[in-house]
């Protein structure tokens, strides 16, 4: 990733924060009653991980705010080896 990349990524990420976008890959959740259920699909794929040492399938790209649960995050990264 370059500087100008990092730097763009950065911006979102700062923008999403201030405004609550969220830009999961692959992941939906859902709140019936109390219960948060979270579906991924592990056929998917996002590449290599930052490392290499892994391949990323689904990722919430940090703490997210569950829905219509106030003031409940998530944070969630599902990968596998190589």
């Amino acid at each position: 990733m370059t500087t100008f990349n990092k730097q763009g990524l950065e911006a979102r990420k700062l923008l999403a924060q201030k405004t609550g976008d969220q830009h999961m890959k692959n992941i939906d959740m859902n709140v019936t009653g109390t219960i948060l259920t979270i579906k991924v699909d592990l056929s998917k794929s996002y590449g290599p991980s930052k490392s290499g040492k892994t391949t990323i399938i689904a990722t919430s790209e940090g703490n997210v705010d569950v829905p219509e649960a106030p003031g409940v995050k998530v944070g969630l990264n599902i990968y596998k080896g190589r």
